[in-house]
């Protein structure tokens, strides 16, 4: 594959996977996008939770399988390792997408706030859920995160730089800032819905599962630096989850 064409597979990859995390925002709060977590073909309870279950767990899977060290050093044998993140990318926006068009409804409410300043304090928490999430891409380096750097830097012809220890901003005060803010947005709304509370609770256990394996990457690349801040900074919650 040509310079030209890798940078123009992981700019594509992006765009995809930039309109899938939007669609996503939609996807949660019941807003603005055709198919919701809320909206779609009837189905029975035991059927819909087995379909939604099964979605979940393809998502979790590729999202965690393809971050691991030994599957992306697999991975770059056959793969140019210049659009390795653009892939990673370009699958979870096709996860996503599975998600999003096979998800089946449950309805039933699992509670609805009356109050209508209540509801309107856990619109308001869910959006800083999705401002958060976003913001700690920009703070890590959005670009590398999402592979722009790397094609960049393919195009140009030099090295990707490495990666080196920091703590900009939330992460001063969680090491997960990112899935923090997902929680946040997952799980504050007024209306929770059978199918809501379904897919928050399965979003969470990846969540704390992938945060595991994660975490050892990230001890192995950058060493005792990452030990030291995993001892001093929470997990997801300020002060709570210091590794001991």
């Amino acid at each position: 594959m040509g310079r030209l064409l890798r940078f123009s597979f992981g700019f594509l990859a992006y765009v995809f996977f930039f309109a899938s995390f939007l669609y996503l925002i939609g996807f949660v709060a019941n807003v603005y996008v055709p198919r919701t977590i809320d909206s779609g073909p009837a189905a029975s309870p035991a059927f819909a939770a087995t379909i939604n279950l099964a979605l979940i767990l393809v998502f979790g899977i590729q999202h965690s399988v393809m971050a691991r060290r030994g599957f992306k050093a697999a991975l770059t044998r056959i793969w140019p390792s210049a659009i390795e993140r653009s892939l990673y990318v370009a699958l979870t926006a096709v996860a996503l997408f599975l998600l999003y068009r096979f998800w089946l409804p449950l309805p039933a409410l699992v509670w609805s706030v009356e109050s209508e300043s209540l509801r309107t304090l856990l619109q308001i928490v869910s959006a800083l859920g999705w401002a958060i999430v976003l913001v700690s891409t920009f703070l890590i380096n959005h670009f590398e995160l999402f592979g722009l750097r790397q094609i960049w830097a393919d195009m140009r012809g030099v090295a990707a730089p490495q990666a080196a220890f920091r703590e900009p901003l939330f992460y001063k005060a969680v090491r997960h800032p990112i899935y923090s803010g997902f929680l946040l947005a997952f799980w504050a709304t007024p209306d929770m819905s059978q199918g809501h509370l379904l897919f928050a609770i399965g979003m969470t256990v990846y969540i704390l599962v992938g945060i595991r394996y994660e975490e050892r990457d990230l001890t192995e690349i950058l060493g005792s630096d990452y030990s030291e801040y995993r001892q001093r900074v929470g997990m997801l919650v300020p002060g709570l989850g210091k590794h001991r």
